[in-house]
């Protein structure tokens, strides 16, 4: 109890500095949520010069888009500073931190919690809601219960990815964009149907990454449209365990990382 009073009142501090500047953050909040509207914009604008992409419709390619922006947009909040890691770790910030008597990470996460992306959130659940909507859903308690649980999955795999890439500063400092690469690149991926995609790369990026089970199979799964990739029909609700997966290889690369790090001295 001790060390969640102490997340609290970080977290709290945060509050306190971010709501103290009003407009600002207002100003920030209202920025903040462009991308992922463009993410949005996108498909649709695909969408205008054709009425099908790779089999499928845009009610149906924007509850993939949906479900992925919510999930996406929740991880960037709650996780996505952790990209700055590079620079504590250059700067020697890190040091502080790991002689404090509470878990690295959740400091990190906590030092700069960016309030300014809630809007972001909002947006992508927004977005999700709408495409529901657009959708002719045989609704059933398994379905209701992964529409629930789908955007929180692909929250918990995106964090883990988020930590993944991050961690790689502990051996190599400037690998931003590689990290980037995974993240940012990974939403982009998997906002779309993973049918429009070349064998070689949907292979590597959908099956061995796990980007098909976070938003393309829970969509089919929500659906009831069989995969044309062949994958039966339960691997829509694989997408909790995948998440699984990913945050506890998340949990491994990152202790591996906090072993490596050695100490810049200053």
């Amino acid at each position: 109890m001790g060390e969640l009073r102490a997340y609290a009142a970080l977290a709290a501090a945060q509050a306190r500095s971010v709501f103290s500047y009003r407009t600002s953050f207002l100003f920030e909040l209202l920025s903040n949520v462009g991308a992922t509207v463009f993410d949005v914009l996108t498909v649709l604008v695909l969408f205008r010069a054709t009425d099908e992409i790779g089999g499928f419709v845009l009610p149906e390619a924007l509850l993939m888009t949906g479900i992925m922006s919510a999930g996406f947009s929740l991880a960037d909040l709650l996780v996505g500073n952790v990209d700055q890691l590079k620079t504590y770790v250059r700067a020697g910030t890190l040091d502080a931190v790991l002689v404090r008597p509470l878990a690295a990470l959740p400091q990190l996460l906590l030092m700069d919690l960016p309030l300014r992306k809630l809007l972001r959130v909002v947006f992508g659940c927004g977005v999700l809601t709408v495409a529901v909507g657009m959708n002719e859903i045989h609704w059933t308690p398994a379905r209701v219960a992964l529409l629930a649980l789908a955007p929180l999955a692909c929250a918990v795999f995106m964090g883990a990815i988020f930590v993944i890439s991050a961690t790689l500063a502990f051996w190599w400092v400037d690998s931003g964009q590689l990290g980037s690469a995974f993240t940012y690149g990974g939403r982009d991926f998997a906002s779309y149907p993973i049918t429009v995609y070349g064998p070689i790369f949907r292979a590597l990026f959908a099956y061995v990454v796990g980007l098909a089970f976070i938003a393309y199979q829970p969509a089919l799964a929500l659906l009831g449209h069989p995969d044309p990739l062949g994958l039966p029909a339960w691997a829509g609700f694989a997408s909790p365990l995948v998440a699984l997966a990913a945050a506890g290889a998340a949990t491994v690369v990152w202790r591996a990382g906090i072993r490596h790090y050695r100490s810049t001295g200053s």
